[in-house]
C-alpha cells in the first residue's frame, strides 16, 4: 500500500488552520508529490464553511483521530480467489503468494473464508480417511480443469455434487457386485483399458467414468454412455495420479477456514492483535464497509512503519494535535505560534515565522517557488489571512501579512475590505450556535503552572447577541471544564467592529481574585483593544494562573 501524507491542522480548527491544510496539500501536489491529502481534525465553524462554499473548494477530509488502526499499517495487497475455484488451482496461486494465504470470496467479491495450510491439512484429511468412504464436492467442469482431462461424453458439467470415488481394481464379477450394491448416481469410476469394467460402470449409470493413461473408449462404450447419460473423461495421467487430482478438484471453499472473522479497515490495532493471536496463520483478511477484501493483515505489519505520514500546519504542540498523531512520522511543521515542547525521532522541516497567519506562510511559499495559484486557492488563502488577523487589524498582523494579502487580492480581483466584511459577518453566525458547539469553536488547550487551560475564540460583528446568552455561555464553559478536567475554560468573543473582546471564564474559585480585567459581572470581562488570543490574551492569562498557583 502506498503511503499517504496528511496535511492537518489543530483540533477544533479555525479558518486559518483549514485553509493552510488545503493550500499546502495543493502546493505539494502541484510540485509532483503524490498522495498528499488535506485533512482537518474537527468540524468547521460557520466562517470556514462559508469561505470554502463561496469559492467552490472542497473541505479537507475529516479525520476525528489518528489512533492506530488497521488501515494505517496495512501493507499486503489481497490475493483473492473465487469460492468455487478448484482446490488445485487455488493451491497453485497460494504457492506464488508472498503471504501463503488466500482470501476466499463469492461471486460479488464478498469475503467468505480464508485458505491457509493448517485449514487445508485439517480438511483434506477428512476426505482421505481410510476408515470411511470419501465424499468429494466437485463438478465435471472442475474435474476437466484439474485433471486436464479430455471430455468424450459430457452431461451437466457445471453442477456441484458430492462425489464418491471408485477405482475399478476388483475382478469383473466383484466389481459388478460392488457397483450395484449402492446407488451409482454420484459415483466417479476410475478405470483403465478393461472394456468390460467400463461397460459395467456405464450400465450402472454412474455420474462419470474417468479412463486413465490417455485411453479412449470404443464407439460401443461411447454410444452406451450417450444413452445412459454417463459422462466420460479421459485422463492423461495414471490411476494413482488421477485419483489424487480428483481430490484436488473440490471447490476451494470446502477446505477453507470459515471461522476467521475479517478485520475492518477502521478497527484499532488492539483488536487486530487479538485477531492475529487467534488466527493459525497469524494473518487476517481486511474488508471494507461492503465486506469486500481490501488487504491481508499479518504480524509483520505490526513492526513496520505506518503507511501514513504527517505534515502539521498552524500548530506545533501535540496537546493541540489530533489524538494519536504521536504514533506517526512527522515530516514538516508550518506554523506561526509559540514553540511548545515538541520533539521528533527524525529531523524534519520546521518553518515557524512571526506573521499573523499560517496562510501567509503558505501563500508566500507558492510565491517563492513560482507555483501557479488558482483563483479559488488564492481566494481562500486571502480569507485565511483576513480571518486570523481580523482583517489585518489584530496585534499579530505584520507587514508580510499585508504584502501577501495585497498580492492575493491582485490575483483574485477581490477587495480586502469587502471580503473582510463578508467573512467576519459569516463568523458572527457562531454567536447563534448551540452553546456546546459555541464554546468549542477554535478551542485550544494550554498548560501553565502544571494546570490545563481551555480557551476558545469566536469573532462577532456585534457583541449584543452573545451578551443576551451570557448565562448560557458560562454554564456551557462549566460543563466543558468538567468534561476536560481543565483548571480554566474560557471563550473569547471578539467584536471586530469595536475592536474589543468579551471574555467569559469558568475556573476554580481562587482564580477569579487574580483577574485584573474590567468585569461587568463575575466570569465576564471586557477586553478593550484586545483582539489576539495568542499575543494579547494568553500572556495575561498565564501570569494570572501563575499568581493563583503561588498563593
Amino acid at each position: 500500500m502506498e503511503k499517504t501524507i496528511y496535511v492537518i491542522g489543530h483540533k477544533n480548527p479555525d479558518t486559518d488552520s483549514v485553509v493552510a491544510a488545503a493550500a499546502y496539500a495543493g502546493l505539494k501536489n502541484a510540485q509532483g508529490i503524490k498522495n498528499v491529502v488535506a485533512a482537518r481534525a474537527g468540524a468547521v465553524n460557520p466562517q470556514t464553511e462559508y469561505i470554502f462554499h463561496r469559492f467552490g473548494v472542497p473541505l479537507p477530509e475529516f479525520i476525528p483521530d489518528l489512533v492506530p488502526k488497521v488501515d494505517y499499517y496495512l501493507k499486503q495487497e489481497p490475493v483473492c480467489v473465487d469460492e468455487n475455484m478448484p482446490l488445485w488451482d487455488a493451491l497453485a496461486i497460494m504457492e506464488k503468494s508472498a503471504s501463503q494465504v488466500l482470501s476466499i470470496v463469492d461471486s460479488e467479491n464478498h469475503y467468505r473464508a480464508m485458505l491457509h495450510y493448517n485449514a487445508f491439512a485439517r480438511n483434506i484429511l477428512t476426505k482421505i480417511n481410510p476408515r470411511r468412504k470419501a465424499v468429494i464436492p466437485t463438478s465435471l467442469h472442475h474435474l476437466v480443469n484439474t485433471i486436464k482431462a479430455q471430455p468424450v461424453v459430457l452431461f451437466d458439467a457445471d453442477s456441484i455434487f458430492n462425489a464418491r470415488m471408485v477405482v475399478a481394481a476388483l475382478s469383473t464379477e466383484k466389481f459388478k457386485d460392488y457397483i450395484y450394491a449402492e446407488p451409482a448416481h454420484n459415483k466417479i469410476v476410475l478405470v483403465g483399458d478393461r472394456e468390460e469394467a467400463q461397460r459395467i460402470a456405464v450400465e450402472a449409470g454412474v455420474r462419470a467414468m474417468i479412463i486413465t493413461n490417455g485411453i479412449l473408449p470404443n464407439k460401443e462404450i461411447r454410444d452406451l454412455a450417450e444413452q445412459k447419460k454417463v459422462s466420460i473423461l479421459t485422463s492423461p495421467y495414471d490411476t494413482s495420479s488421477t485419483s489424487l487430482l480428483v481430490l484436488y478438484s473440490a471447490p476451494v471453499i470446502t477446505v477453507a477456514d470459515e471461522t476467521i472473522a475479517p478485520l475492518g479497515r477502521r478497527d484499532w490495532i488492539k483488536a487486530a492483535k487479538a485477531a492475529l493471536a487467534k488466527s493459525p496463520s497469524r494473518c487476517v483478511p481486511v474488508v471494507d464497509e461492503s465486506n469486500r477484501v481490501v488487504g491481508m493483515f499479518s504480524e509483520s505489519d505490526l513492526i513496520q512503519e505506518a503507511n501514513i505520514e504527517i505534515i502539521m500546519v498552524d500548530h506545533n504542540e501535540f496537546s493541540q494535535a489530533v489524538e494519536g498523531i504521536n504514533h506517526y512520522r512527522i515530516l514538516e511543521v508550518i506554523d506561526h505560534h509559540r514553540l511548545g515542547s515538541f520533539t521528533t525521532t527524525y529531523p524534519i522541516t520546521f518553518i515557524n515565522r512571526v506573521v499573523g497567519s499560517t496562510s501567509t506562510i503558505v501563500a508566500g511559499m507558492y510565491r517563492e517557488t513560482r507555483t501557479p495559484l488558482t483563483k479559488a486557492m488564492a481566494s481562500i488563502l486571502l480569507c485565511g489571512i483576513l480571518s486570523d488577523t481580523l482583517v489585518l487589524k489584530s496585534a499579530t498582523t505584520t507587514d508580510v501579512d499585508r504584502d501577501i494579502a495585497e498580492y492575493l487580492a491582485s490575483i483574485t480581483d477581490l477587495s480586502i475590505a469587502e471580503l473582510g466584511q463578508d467573512i467576519m459577518a459569516s463568523a458572527s453566525e457562531a454567536a447563534r450556535l448551540p452553546i456546546d458547539k459555541m464554546v468549542r469553536v477554535d478551542r485550544k488547550e494550554y498548560e501553565s503552572s502544571g494546570k490545563k487551560l481551555s480557551v476558545s475564540q469566536i469573532e462577532l460583528t456585534s457583541s449584543s447577541e452573545i451578551m443576551e446568552r451570557a448565562q448560557e455561555v458560562l454554564e456551557g464553559l462549566a460543563k466543558l471544564r468538567m468534561e476536560t478536567g481543565c483548571y480554566l475554560a474560557a471563550l473569547m468573543a471578539t467584536d471586530i467592529t469595536k475592536l474589543e473582546s468579551m471574555l467569559f471564564i469558568d475556573a476554580e474559585s481562587e482564580f477569579f481574585s487574580y483577574v485584573t480585567f474590567p468585569s461587568p459581572q463575575k466570569g465576564i470581562y471586557l477586553l478593550k483593544d484586545v483582539l489576539s488570543r495568542k499575543k494579547q490574551l494568553m500572556p495575561a492569562l498565564f501570569e494570572m494562573v501563575e499568581r493563583a498557583s503561588e498563593r
